[in-house]
């Protein structure tokens, strides 16, 4: 459990997008300029064993790729969510869409990632 989501995912090429604009928790404080990144754990298990502590986890992890109205003109949105997924790829992490949408009240255009990532303790 415990991810390192943001040692993986904070690539020259994202950070090109975001700067360092990448929040656990999922939530970014108010007011954060957009393009940016939130992340949360939606479920962690470790590798049990009945001889020891276990030596590797689980985690799904939800990353989600924000960008404004004016940002999603030139795909914004898109490309950070590309820059992620490629940061995932390299670091041997699958990931799949799960949301790709538009928020209704901030208006704010959001592509959600999903990962199961699997790391060692």
């Amino acid at each position: 459990m415990l991810a390192p989501i943001y040692q993986t995912i904070s690539t020259s090429a994202v950070q090109a997008i975001v700067g360092d604009r990448l929040y656990g928790k999922g939530m970014a404080p108010q007011n954060t300029p957009t393009p940016y990144i939130t992340w949360f754990t939606v479920t962690g298990d470790p590798y049990l064993n009945l001889s020891e502590a276990p030596h590797a986890d689980s985690d799904a992890i939800q990353i989600d790729c924000w960008a404004g109205p004016a940002d999603d003109q030139e795909g914004v949105c898109n490309q950070l969510a590309a820059a992620v997924r490629d940061a995932l790829d390299a670091a041997g992490q699958a990931c799949r869409i799960i949301i790709d949408t538009r928020e209704a009240d901030t208006k704010l255009f959001r592509i959600g990632l999903q990962v199961d990532f699997i790391h060692n303790r």
